[in-house]
């Protein structure tokens, strides 16, 4: 019997966050604040995974 892993606040953690080595999570910050896929991965890598710090860092 498969047990859920996921507790509701570590899908609210999981959401806080850019997966940079995933397309998917890219392109929908790629989308959701009019950057390039290219400009979210070098957000993630300057200011780190923080979706909040990652899209401070495209509004500059």
């Amino acid at each position: 019997m498969a047990t859920n892993t996921h507790t509701s606040r570590g899908r609210a953690q999981d959401r806080a966050k850019v997966a940079a080595g995933q397309d998917h999570e890219v392109r929908y910050e790629a989308d959701k604040t009019g950057a390039s896929k290219g400009e979210v991965k070098a957000a993630v890598k300057e200011v780190g995974n923080s979706r909040k710090a990652v899209e401070k860092e495209l509004k500059h």
